[in-house]
């Protein structure tokens, strides 16, 4: 299914570049992630995440990225007997599908929407002593998942801006029900 999704995502990069402009670029930012999990209560952690995009097209436009990133959460049960936290360090490609809402070359307003594969680099979890014992396969997350992005964005030159919303298609933990979902806020500069 990979296969097929990024085969497909290079044949339109490539049907849209060669008849539209071509912007490379880096991008940082911070985000405010959270592991929604049933029956457990849920809190906000703060992430970043830095990498790389490319955008093909102009008014329509394609934009794959690559970048490294944290995200998290924190549980707690109702009763605060039971805790934990969480951090996740994951490579993330999202595939973006955009359109200018107002503006020119220089200066645009836009949309974007897409999937996003994220793979699990690194874990660190922290759990209360007796969290263990009461949900003993609560940490028992998987290395990837899909999901899903939507936002909008602002180009003013070189300089680049975007507010994303990110949902989870597949689950993190089938057991609890886990979905990783996310707000991120992005500054980037175009290269070329």
């Amino acid at each position: 299914m990979k296969k097929y999704v990024l085969s497909i995502a290079m044949l339109m990069a490539v049907a849209i570049g060669a008849k539209a402009q071509f912007n490379l670029g880096i991008k940082g930012g911070v985000n405010f992630s959270k592991i929604n999990t049933d029956n457990l209560n849920e809190s906000t952690k703060t992430g970043y995440q830095a990498g790389l995009f490319a955008r093909f097209g102009g008014g329509l436009y394609l934009q794959p990225e690559i970048y490294l990133g944290s995200r998290g959460g924190k549980f707690e049960t109702s009763n605060n007997n039971f805790s934990g936290d969480v951090n996740f360090t994951t490579l993330n490609v999202p595939l973006l599908i955009g359109g200018r809402v107002i503006g020119t070359n220089k200066v645009n307003l836009r949309v974007m929407a897409g999937p996003i594969y994220s793979y699990n680099i690194s874990k660190s979890q922290s759990f209360a002593d007796n969290f263990n014992g009461a949900y003993a396969d609560f940490g028992n997350y998987k290395k990837s998942t899909l999901g899903y992005q939507a936002g909008a964005g602002v180009d003013l030159g070189a300089i680049t801006a975007d507010l994303r919303y990110e949902g989870s298609l597949t689950k993190i933990n089938d057991n609890y029900g886990q979905r990783p979902s996310l707000w991120a806020v992005s500054v980037g500069f175009k290269i070329f």
